[in-house]
């Protein structure tokens, strides 16, 4: 018996699968991750454990973490060669983001400095 070779659509990269969707034990490690991240969050806002004024910065830093969960475990977006326009319009997706909210933040700062003081 000869082995049966697997037909590919022309254009698809040999040897790479085509999985649309995560298995039930990527799903289950995100959740385990999803909830230890959720849950130092939780700690760091209510504990005197932390400098206080890192606070906001951990806090962010967790949810940097918790979005790169979400989008690895639950998202399946990755670097791999067939991931290729998932990660382009994440990457332009999050560029149009920041790049809106960074400059509403320039123009409203420029807006208050040079707002008149009312009269007495």
């Amino acid at each position: 018996m000869e082995p049966q070779l697997q037909q590919s659509a022309q254009g698809d990269t040999p040897g790479v699968s085509a999985q649309t969707h995560g298995t039930h034990r990527t799903y289950l490690i995100g959740l385990g991750y999803a909830l230890v991240l959720t849950l130092a969050s939780f700690w760091a806002a209510s504990t005197d454990l932390v400098f206080t004024p890192g606070v906001p910065l951990l806090l962010g830093v967790l949810a940097i973490a918790q979005m790169g969960v979400h989008l690895v475990f639950f998202l399946n977006i990755s670097s791999a060669a067939d991931q290729t326009n998932n990660f382009l319009a994440l990457a332009f997706g999050t560029f149009a983001v920041a790049l809106i909210v960074f400059g509403s933040m320039i123009i409203m700062a420029n807006l208050n400095h040079n707002m008149m003081m009312p009269m007495e």
